[in-house]
């Protein structure tokens, strides 16, 4: 998942996102710990035993944690994010017939120096 930026002033992109084992850059400056909740959309019906759905959910749910997360590291002044933990669960509305997957996600935001 290699989620990149806006290009850096050289004209490359640079990684935004590193996933739990990744790390960021070397010379990366410790900002603070933070964290973000995602949705992924919802579909008819429910998840269980039904792998095409799950997987087109957590598909769409980790890109939406992917902008999520490049959008606070802008916001808040940093350059990079280090997902540390996730918590993934699914969600259902039995009125509508309908289910969707929720996730929480622990990043440390980091800086370039």
């Amino acid at each position: 998942m290699g989620e990149t930026a806006p290009r850096d002033g050289s004209g490359a992109t640079t990684k935004v996102v590193y996933w739990h084992r990744e790390l960021p850059p070397i010379d990366a400056e410790l900002m603070a710990e933070h964290s973000v909740e995602a949705t992924s959309g919802r579909v008819d019906g429910t998840l269980s035993h039904r792998d095409e759905l799950w997987d087109r959910c957590y598909g769409e749910l980790m890109a939406n944690v992917a902008t999520r997360l490049a959008q606070e590291v802008e916001r808040l002044g940093g350059h990079y994010a280090h997902v540390l933990d996730e918590s993934i669960d699914s969600r259902r509305d039995d009125a509508l017939r309908q289910a969707w997957l929720h996730g929480s996600f622990t990043y440390m935001l980091y800086r370039r120096p």
